[in-house]
């Protein structure tokens, strides 16, 4: 390579203008925008939003950008923190999963907040909005098998974009961009526990984590911090720790290793991380969820519904119900501990626990993981006639399918089977305008009334008139 592979990022990052970006690519950022948004308010009462809210609250600091919902001024790094975990609190924020899952609207709040605290203006929000979705979408595709399959979490990932986000906010020019991916791509590794087993707060707060160090990252390279540059393909750099590069001679290497699903051969895809850049923007291609659930969960969630509704079959006369799945959804979701889930995180990550609610009250909704929703006695009387089963056929048709087989069998010896390739919101069966509307309706509930929703609506879809304090005003509650 003739240039590094962050040296590259940064030079299409630092060139990019929003006098660049098609009609339809701006709508998308709305539309994503719209979705990510109502999400923050759906989390404003949760608890871990709550803690972290508190504990930045009593820290204080400089006043330099907004709380969603809250309104009070925090410093930018804390407040894309907070509104970074707001948006991802209850798991229905956007997905995009090719070798890794990810979602890139974690990455939003960096946009926004540094934005705020250097008074930049919404087309330029929009830009750097555009930045995080083409490059977290970019490093899902990366790693084959992907850094999750490896046993990593996907905010691995995320630490080498929110620098680039937050620092096209600041103004970086090339040099100062390539620092702030070295300096936040060398410390923000995480591990997979967080999504595996019983799950805890830390599912939803490792990627605002690694979203608040990045805009720390790109402050600490404005101000002259360096990073490593060959981040990725130099000697311990990431590709060669994760393996299948060879550092020293740099070119792929691939090694065979035994991950998640099997025996495979880990290597990496550099043209499709930096190959055709601006060609086609990835935001075009992610998907947003229909369910607020684990993103593996929802073809299954959409067939078991259908099987469900259509045939008038209720919770009481069902004697089993079967789903085939991909392999890798198998180990996630079917892991013993989602039999008997504890706490929403483990429950909106268990397909048994999603699938027993679905069948007692045929829709899954935000109140399907509350505390009184989990003590429904009901859905402990059918989720052990819940059962999955593995199938590779399935796996090799993964990720541009998703497929999901059903099959109901009642009391009566009856049997009704649905089967569906991919769900509700992925970019082939997208949300329309009225779904996203009753989706936000929905997660704001009584928080905003209906005049509120309508001015934030109208912000979000006019926001290229405005600069970001005019925008993140318009949000208080």
């Amino acid at each position: 390579m003739n240039k590094t592979i962050s040296r590259t990022i940064s030079e299409f990052a630092v060139n990019l203008k929003y006098e660049d970006l098609p009609k339809e690519v701006v709508n998308e950022v709305k539309r994503y925008l719209y979705d990510s948004i109502g999400c923050a308010y759906g989390g404003y009462h949760t608890k871990d939003v709550k803690i972290l809210h508190n504990i930045c609250t009593e820290m204080a600091g400089k006043r330099e950008a907004t709380v969603f919902g809250f309104g009070d001024k925090l410093p930018a790094v804390n407040t894309t923190l907070i509104n970074s975990l707001m948006i991802r609190a209850l798991d229905f924020n956007d997905i995009y999963w090719k070798e890794d899952p990810s979602h890139p609207s974690d990455i939003i709040p960096a946009a926004l907040s540094v934005g705020e605290m250097v008074g930049a203006s919404m087309k330029e929000v929009i830009t750097a909005i555009v930045l995080a979705y083409e490059f977290e979408q970019r490093l899902c595709l990366f790693a084959s098998p992907g850094v999750r399959e490896r046993k990593w979490h996907h905010a691995t990932l995320t630490q080498f974009v929110s620098p680039i986000v937050a620092g096209k906010m600041l103004g970086l020019n090339e040099d100062q961009m390539v620092n702030a991916i070295g300096i936040n791509g060398s410390h923000n590794h995480t591990i997979g526990c967080p999504t595996a087993g019983k799950l805890t707060m830390m599912k939803n707060t490792v990627d605002p984590m690694a979203v608040q160090s990045g805009v720390f990252a790109a402050l600490m390279a404005k101000k002259g911090y360096s990073g490593t540059e060959a981040v990725f393909e130099g000697k311990e750099g990431f590709m060669d720790t994760f393996l299948g590069w060879n550092g020293k001679e740099q070119k792929v290497e691939p090694v065979s290793m035994k991950g998640r699903d099997g025996v495979s051969d880990w290597k990496w895809n550099v043209e499709k991380l930096i190959g055709g850049l601006g060609d086609s923007y990835k935001i075009m291609e992610c998907s947003m969820k229909a369910f607020p659930t684990e993103a593996l969960t929802h073809t299954h969630l959409s067939a078991t519904l259908k099987a469900v509704t259509k045939n008038n079959i209720t919770y009481d006369q069902i004697e089993t119900v079967t789903l085939t799945t991909l392999a890798q959804a198998y180990d996630i979701l079917f892991d013993p501990h989602k039999y008997r889930p504890e706490s929403r995180e483990t429950a909106d990550h268990s397909l048994p626990y999603c699938i027993a609610a679905a069948l007692v009250d045929h829709k899954i909704t935000t109140q399907s993981f509350s505390d009184k929703k989990l003590k429904d006695q009901r859905i402990w009387e059918v989720i052990d006639k819940i059962k999955g089963e593995p199938s590779q056929e399935f796996e090799k048709m993964f990720p541009a399918k998703q497929p999901s087989k059903v099959v109901v069998k009642t009391k009566d010896g009856r049997e009704f089977s649905e089967y569906l390739e991919y769900p509700k919101g992925d970019p082939r069966e997208p949300m329309t305008m009225e779904d996203l509307d009753n989706k936000f309706g929905e997660l704001v509930g009584k928080l905003l009334t209906k005049g509120k929703r309508k001015e934030v609506k109208e912000a979000i879809f006019n926001a290229e008139l405005l600069t970001a304090k005019e925008f993140m005003k318009k949000l208080i509650v």
